[in-house]
């Protein structure tokens, strides 16, 4: 399997274009090597990510329910969604290292990869939409902290958490369908095989970037930058430079982790449509890139599954920075997870 070795498995599944069609070594002018201590070091990743997602938002979850009585607001829906998504995606990391372990051939057969693959893909979509939506929730929360429904909120809320994962399971559709166990060159791999060929498979990675980040990425902008400019005005009449200093600190942390964490992912994979579009040369650089930098970005996309936690935490400090108003105390205090 000298072509395909060193390929990451969901990777394999874009550049797998033709049904019956086999990759091999001729197709570009480099022979992989199947670098092991790669493939070594994913694992190492794979396991710290389980590990500490696990805990984390075990904990998110922990502490979402001792504080249940004290605490009710929508956000608190949106923040144990997204701590169950995050739970779910990084049960199936232990999956993925053994493929990985294995050189990509997948051992679970092919209900498993349907499912691991499936889940791994849904839950990819339901983490960017609950941030997405805590990010819109928080402006919200603040701009209109003077008429405090909070029951109302929590209504709305669970609503919006049912919709979330309607989206992200019809965004997952595709992946469920087309998924399956492939024989390639001797050996069973867990990809995507759409009958419609390089094409199909475009469409594939245009969904995933637009719906799954450069949508998201407008909508937290523009709901963190409407949050900055409304604190802004507020700080000035109450001068309170703290508050506003507190908030533009954590929307940074929050933006910039966001935009780390997916954006190398999101453009190796636009490369990978502009090719399968003719737009763009098949060649040696770009087989580099996608053997030695797309497991190293997939891995970073990873780790914001067991960011969240983190980043939740360090938020709810703003808990104990003095309030723009004492009438915006309880919008503010709702709205401290970041998103």
């Amino acid at each position: 399997n000298p072509a395909l070795t060193g390929f990451w498995p969901l990777n394999l599944a874009w550049m797998y274009a033709k049904v019956g069609s086999s990759l091999d070594s001729r197709d570009i002018d480099v022979t992989a090597d199947g670098s092991p201590a790669l493939r070594f070091l994913i694992c190492i990743v794979y396991s710290v990510v389980c590990a500490a997602g696990l805990v984390g938002n075990l904990l998110v979850l922990f502490f979402i329910r001792v504080k249940q009585d004290r605490r009710k607001s929508g956000v608190n829906f949106f923040v144990l969604n997204l701590a169950v998504t995050d739970l779910q995606f990084v049960l199936t990391l232990p999956f993925w290292a053994v493929d990985t372990v294995m050189d990509f051939s997948w051992p679970f057969g092919d209900a498993m990869c349907k499912i691991i693959l499936s889940v791994t893909v849904m839950n990819m979509y339901a983490s960017v939409f609950f941030l997405t939506a805590m990010s819109v929730t928080r402006y919200w929360s603040v701009a209109s902290a003077l008429k405090n429904r909070t029951a109302h909120k929590s209504c709305s809320a669970k609503w919006v958490c049912a919709l979330i994962w309607t989206l992200a399971t019809l965004a997952t559709a595709p992946t469920s369908i087309f998924s399956a166990v492939t024989n390639v060159t001797g050996e069973k791999l867990c990809l995507l095989r759409f009958p419609g060929g390089q094409y199909w498979l475009a469409l594939y990675h245009i969904q995933k970037i637009t719906v799954g980040f450069v949508l998201p990425m407008v909508i937290v902008s523009i709901s963190y930058f409407m949050l900055l400019r409304f604190i802004h005005k507020r700080s000035m009449k109450t001068s309170n430079p703290k508050r506003r200093s507190q908030v533009t600190k954590s929307v940074t942390i929050v933006v910039l982790s966001f935009f780390v964490c997916w954006m190398p992912n999101h453009a190796i994979t636009f490369w990978s449509v502009l090719v399968k579009l003719n737009a763009a040369n098949w060649d040696k650089s770009y087989y580099i890139v996608h053997t030695y930098v797309f497991p190293v970005t997939v891995c970073l996309a990873h780790t914001n599954s067991c960011l969240n936690p983190v980043i939740y935490c360090l938020m709810r400090k703003e808990e104990g920075v003095v309030p723009l108003t004492d009438r915006a105390t309880v919008g503010w205090r709702e709205c401290f997870i970041f998103a």
